[in-house]
């Protein structure tokens, strides 16, 4: 069953389009009426006397009308009356039958077609145009009632498994391999029902997808149904709310019957966040659209049979907010976590994002992958596609791997802004801000490595410090933390330090800085005055009707506490990098004096001048932090 969009019908624009085309044909008439306007009109008692003179060669006669020619080859028009012949009126202005008889009569009578269209146009015409009109004001109206009696239709967009074009199969989805092993349960399913059913196997009815923006969601579930060949039912949580009560509840029980009817298949809602949100207490009654949307989906996947084959597959980034209802067995039984890629994974991502772009020899993908960690599947792509715009720019052939090395810091940072010109005194604080970043890390060891360093603006930032991991990260460290808390306030104490004073480019440091220490005290439990206690664990949007009586989880004396322990950790930072700063006021220095003069450093001549001042270079590749 082919979904097909409703067509609008703009009433406005075909009246539009009506005038104009009458305009226009009034227009040609205009002009062809003018070209004929040139044939002279004579009077009857002139052309008696053009007759006598012996000018005229000839007369046509049509009707009433007399097309005369004279001897000169000139044609002119008369009229005579309807009721006489010519020859009759023309004896009556005294024309001899010897005149007459020069001159080479011609007399056609009006063809009946022609005299009925002359004689009924001027009125079937007008009353043409008003049928017309009426004609198109009720097919306006006939498509609106058509609308609504459709409109608590499914608006669910359907991909055949005939479609060569939409299919996407596990091949077309890099890494992710025991994601794919979940999966294949389901893909065997609806290929192989029997051979579940006989051994009392039940199929979940529900998946959830769960996974950052960007992981492969959307991908992954028409790999699913790409796989085992069946249609598949894709559209958003949002698209069941409508401002009207009950639509939504219409639609989601027309999309499972659709899909009952096209069984075996895939119902795909993306975003189901948007529908599956936790229920309200009461507060504001129950006629809630979204909630109503929500019960009925419950109520939908409650009545699926075994031998009915309609999978539900959802995806949300947000699990924590969705209702339990929806997430009890019989429901979606089983979640499936998608984490971020790895090295390896990224590798296979750009590998496959590649296809179909021609690259330099140069190009090296697992450098690419090791340079770009926490990066998802869909920056991977618009990776690839940044490189392959820049290649384009520069009017080259072919993709090489500088272009793919800028394309990462496009990606996270944003374009140059070769506009954004900084003063010589900007520029200055600039340098000795990214320089105090650069020399607290390259100092601390629990650090991350610097990459590169530059004071070309980019998106928000006027200057950034890109750092790299030593190996691929899952776990991290209190000292790791706060390290990075050192490293954020590095470039707020150069500031301090050197110029006396500090500037607003730090708050985005600060923030950050803020934000980790925060996290320290209250998620991870890695304050030792604080204790390991996770406080405000609750991540979730209060709205009314749900916790809308709430208290914190944690009373005002322990948020005191809380906030004095983020402070001294933030203080704690600040000392840490100022005391390396006094300590490699020189280092300091050489570094800024380079990027005033050179604008950017990258990573081997960044080892270089902390390695003449006895600093060990760290080796690893690259996290991008933009501080």
């Amino acid at each position: 069953m082919k979904m097909k969009p409703v067509k609008k019908f703009s009433f406005s624009k075909n009246v539009v389009t009506i005038l104009l085309v009458f305009m226009i044909m009034a227009a040609v008439s205009s002009m062809l009426s003018g070209q004929f306007s040139q044939i002279r009109e004579i009077p009857v008692s002139e052309l008696v006397s053009e007759i006598k003179a012996g000018n005229v060669k000839s007369i046509k006669v049509e009707g009433s009308k007399l097309k005369v020619t004279l001897n000169d080859d000139s044609v002119a028009v008369s009229k005579k009356e309807d009721e006489a012949a010519l020859s009759q009126t023309l004896s009556n202005y005294g024309v001899s039958a010897e005149d007459l008889a020069k001159i080479s009569l011609d007399v056609k009578g009006p063809s009946g077609f022609g005299f009925w269209l002359g004689a009924t146009l001027p009125f079937i015409l007008p009353l043409l145009i008003i049928v017309f009109f009426f004609w198109m004001a009720t097919r306006q109206v006939k498509g609106a009632n058509l609308q609504s009696f459709s409109f608590g239709k499914t608006q669910a967009r359907m991909i055949s498994p005939d479609d060569k074009k939409e299919k996407v199969t596990f091949k077309d989805v890099a890494g992710i391999s025991d994601v794919k092993e979940e999966l294949n349960e389901i893909v065997e399913f609806l290929k192989y029902p029997k051979k579940f059913i006989d051994i009392g196997a039940r199929i979940p009815k529900g998946v959830l997808l769960m996974g950052p923006p960007g992981s492969g969601k959307t991908l992954l579930a028409r790999a699913v149904a790409g796989e085992a060949g069946v249609p598949f039912f894709h559209l958003s949580g949002s698209e069941f709310v409508e401002m009207f009560v009950g639509v939504g509840a219409s639609r989601v029980r027309d999309l499972f019957k659709v899909a009952k009817s096209n069984a075996p298949a895939i119902i795909f809602i993306d975003e189901i966040d948007a529908v599956g949100r936790h229920r309200g207490s009461g507060v504001g009654g129950g006629h809630d659209e979204r909630e109503q949307t929500l019960n009925q989906i419950l109520v939908e996947m409650d009545g699926f049979e075994p031998h009915e084959k309609v999978i539900v597959l959802a995806a949300t980034n947000r699990p924590d907010v969705l209702d339990p209802a929806l997430l009890r067995p019989g429901r979606f039984d089983r979640r499936v976590t998608l984490d971020l890629p790895d090295v390896k994974e990224r590798e296979e991502i750009l590998d496959i994002h590649s296809k179909g772009k021609p690259f330099a020899e140069d190009v090296k993908l697992k450098v690419i992958a090791e340079r770009t960690p926490g990066f998802s599947g869909a920056d991977l792509q618009n990776l690839m596609n940044e490189g392959a715009i820049l290649a384009a720019r520069d009017g080259r052939k072919k993709i090489s791997q500088y272009d793919l090395i800028r394309s990462i810091e496009k990606v996270m940072l944003g374009p140059e802004r070769k506009s954004h010109l900084l003063t010589k005194e900007e520029k200055k604080i600039t340098a000795y801000h990214e320089a105090g970043h650069a020399l607290v890390s390259s100092v601390l060891p629990h650090a991350d490595p610097v990459h590169k360093v530059s004071v070309v603006s980019r998106g928000r930032a006027a200057g950034y410090t890109l750092k790299l991991p030593v190996e691929e990260r899952h776990l991290y460290t209190k000292a790791h933390f706060l390290d990075e808390i050192a490293v954020a306030m590095g470039g707020y104490t150069a500031e301090k330090i050197i110029f006396g004073d500090i500037t607003t480019g730090a708050s985005n440091d600060l923030k950050y800085a803020t934000e980790v220490a925060r996290s320290l005290v209250v998620r991870y439990g890695m304050s030792d005055k604080i204790g390991p206690v996770a406080w405000g664990g609750r991540y979730e949007p209060i709205f009314l009707g749900k916790d809308f009586s709430s208290e914190k989880d944690y009373s005002e004396s322990v948020a005191k506490e809380i906030d004095a322990e983020i402070t001294r950790i933030m203080g704690e930072g600040q000392k840490k990098a100022e005391e390396n700063i006094i300590k490699y006021r020189q280092v300091l220095d050489e570094i800024a004096n380079v990027l005033i003069e050179k604008e950017t450093i990258e990573n081997d001549e960044f080892d270089a001048i902390i390695s003449k001042h006895g600093i060990r270079p760290k080796k690893g590749e690259k996290e991008a932090v933009q501080l």
